[in-house]
Parts: structure tokens; sequence; C-alpha cells
């Protein structure tokens, strides 16, 4: 007998998860006078959409935690214009054919990469104290959404039966997917027996790992290894490592045996630009890994991945400017106007806009900008 106690998402959820998706980490369109930009909100999910994202989240870090301000009042409205232009996009003519030509090439070995609007994972971010995440699962969940991106910064100081506690009450309300969160960017310092207890949750689907840390996304792994499930879908949210996390088979010695996991996608806030080129690096990832023998180029490409996450992201100073530098791409590309962020005191750090200046220069191949003006105009169209 099913469990109802705890809500589960339609079964193609967990399938598509399993299977492997590019989910980019949703930005927030903002005018030049801070106001919020619906015109530009929607292009970009439409650019998400035709680049081939399976997933996108929203409400997340990169969307700024800050629209959840009575002040802004954005969480909701930015979650029903992101449904609501998942419901509408139909991939249709170049858009399709595009991606379906690197299923026909061989290099997607699994047709349910490609993404479309019926057929999109919409994870909403679900933070704070257990009030606040309740009542954002239960709008997330009711407005359609088919996971909550549980965020346990807010618990900072809680021992880990506290943390259980609390992600078994929003699990009731949601479906969740953990979230490892590296503390630079927010987040906390999270035990293998945190992780251990958290996958026994019956409704966890997924687990996006983002320590940037090797040893913490062991903890994760092994923690899923022991429990003996096969249904959670492992992400990678380590921008600073990327392919190799995708290329890497894990194996761990448990009371069952050996048990060897893949992590399979990424939800990623370095994915919220380049995205077409994030799509065919996922494809790339998967067709070596059937191949069974890993190139010496996909690694370099894989670091050259990492020196442009390091100038988006703003690694030099910290990350104080991550997300102004990935407004700063989207901007150079024509889908925002500006780098702003709801907070004034958020930009561009000193020689940041020069950093990305040279990964542009030195990594042209890694750059999605022909397909964005390719189809720009159609995406701003209202």
């Amino acid at each position: 007998m099913a469990n109802t106690e705890f809500p589960q998402p339609p079964a193609w959820v967990r399938e598509r998860l399993c299977a492997g998706l590019v989910i980019p980490a949703h930005p927030l369109a903002l005018t030049d006078e801070r106001r919020w930009d619906e015109r530009r909100q929607r292009a970009l999910t439409r650019y998400y959409m035709a680049a081939g994202a399976g997933g996108i989240a929203v409400g997340v870090h990169t969307t700024q935690f800050a629209i959840r301000d009575p002040k802004h009042g954005l969480f909701r409205p930015v979650l029903e214009l992101t449904a609501d232009e998942i419901k509408r996009a139909i991939l249709t003519g170049p858009q399709i054919t595009a991606l379906l030509s690197d299923f026909s090439k061989g290099i997607i070995k699994d047709q349910r990469l490609v993404a479309d609007g019926a057929r999109t994972v919409k994870i909403a971010g679900v933070c704070g104290a257990t009030k606040q995440a309740v009542g954002e699962a239960a709008l997330a969940r009711s407005l359609g959404y088919h996971a909550g991106l549980l965020s346990l910064a807010a618990l900072r100081d809680a021992n880990d039966d506290a943390l259980i506690k609390h992600c078994f009450i929003i699990a009731r309300e949601i479906p969740l997917i953990g979230f490892y969160l590296q503390p630079a960017a927010g987040g906390r310092l999270l035990s293998q027996k945190f992780w251990r207890q958290f996958v026994e949750i019956p409704n966890v689907i997924a687990i996006k790992i983002a320590p940037f840390n090797r040893y913490q996304t062991l903890d994760v792994l092994r923690a899923v290894a022991e429990s003996g499930r096969e249904d959670i879908a492992l992400y990678t949210g380590n921008d600073d490592s990327i392919v190799s996390d995708l290329l890497t088979e894990f194996d761990f010695a448990t009371a069952r045996g050996n048990v060897r996991l893949r992590i399979v996608g990424g939800l990623i806030g370095h994915w919220a630009c380049w995205t077409r080129k994030a799509f065919t690096h996922l494809a790339q990832c998967h067709a070596t890994r059937h191949i069974g023998s890993i190139r010496l180029s996909a690694l370099t490409r894989g670091a050259q991945i990492t020196d442009c996450n390091a100038a988006f992201f703003d690694a030099a100073n910290g990350f104080a400017g991550c997300i102004p530098g990935i407004h700063e791409v989207l901007r150079r590309q024509g889908l925002l106007t500006n780098t702003l962020t709801l907070d004034p005191n958020e930009v561009l750090s000193p020689g940041q806009s020069e950093e990305i200046d040279r990964v542009y220069r030195a990594y042209p191949h890694l750059n999605d900008d022909e397909f964005v003006r390719a189809h720009l105009d159609e995406w701003l169209r209202d």
C-alpha cells in the first residue's frame, strides 16, 4: 500500500531525474529601477527550455532568497510565472530539431534527456525555519511543483535530530530534493549520520550535492549506498567539479555488498548561463560513460569549465559576486539588461568583469552566444 503520508511525484518525474537532466538554477530578472522584469523572466525560462533543460529550479539561491522578503513579495509571483511559462512551452521547429540532432548522432543515449513542456521537472526552493518552510512547500505543491529543494541554512545551530525532524515535517507537504549547500554560499556542514537518516524519508527523490568539497560529497554518496535505495537521483551542484562528478563511478562496500553509484545530472547555478552547451556537456558525459572509457580531452574540458566558473562565481573573492557574475554573462547575451540584484550592495567584484572577458576569450567553444542570438527575439515576445 502506498504511503499517503508522504506525497509522491508522478512516476515520470522520478524516471526523468534518474535518467539525468540539465537543471539550471533560475535567476531573477530586474529592470534598471530594481523592479521585477516579467518579460525577461519569461525569456529566461524560454531560453532554458529551448536549450534542453529537463527541469528548472526557482526560488533558490540564484533566484535570490530576498524574494521572500515582504517588501519585495516576489516568492509566489516568480513561482507562478515560471510554472505558467513551463506549461506553455512547446518545442517546435529548429529548437527541437537541434536538440534531437544530438540524439540522432549518438551524443545522447537516452531520448528522455530531451525536454518538453509536459515533461519538465519543476523544483521550488524551500527554506527557513519549519513554519516558513512548511508554508513554502505547501504553496509550491499547490502551484504544481514536483519537488522542494530543501535548504537547511536557517537551522544553522540545530543538531542532527532536530534537522531530521524538520525534514520529515516538510516531506509531508512535498517530495524532497536534499541540498548540501557550501557554507560560503550560506549553507552549513551536514554529517554523514544526518544524510544516512535523511535518505530514509520515503519521498526523497533526489539530492543536490554542492558542498564544493570532495570529502563531504562522499558523505552523501556513502549514505545513499548504505541505504540500499536505488530511486534517489544524484545531482552535482559542485560547480568547481562538474565534469569529474558526472564521469566518476563511485564504489562503496556496504553490508549488502559493493554498491556503485553515479551522479547523473546537474542542478547548478553555473548552468543558468551557457545552458545549451551545458546540455551538450551532459550528453557527452553520458555517452562517455556508455562507452566505458574516458578521453583525456573530457578532463581538459572539465578544467576549462571550472575556470569559467571561477570567473562567473567570483571564487577569488569568496563568491561575493556569484549572482551578479551569472547576470553579467546573461546581460552580454541580451537575455538581461543589467547585473542588478535586490540587494544594492551585491555587485560584481573589482576585476570580475575582466575575468569574464578572459574566459570568454580563452574558451569560445564553451559559450552558446550564437544559439541565443538566433532565438532571442522570439523569447522576448510577450
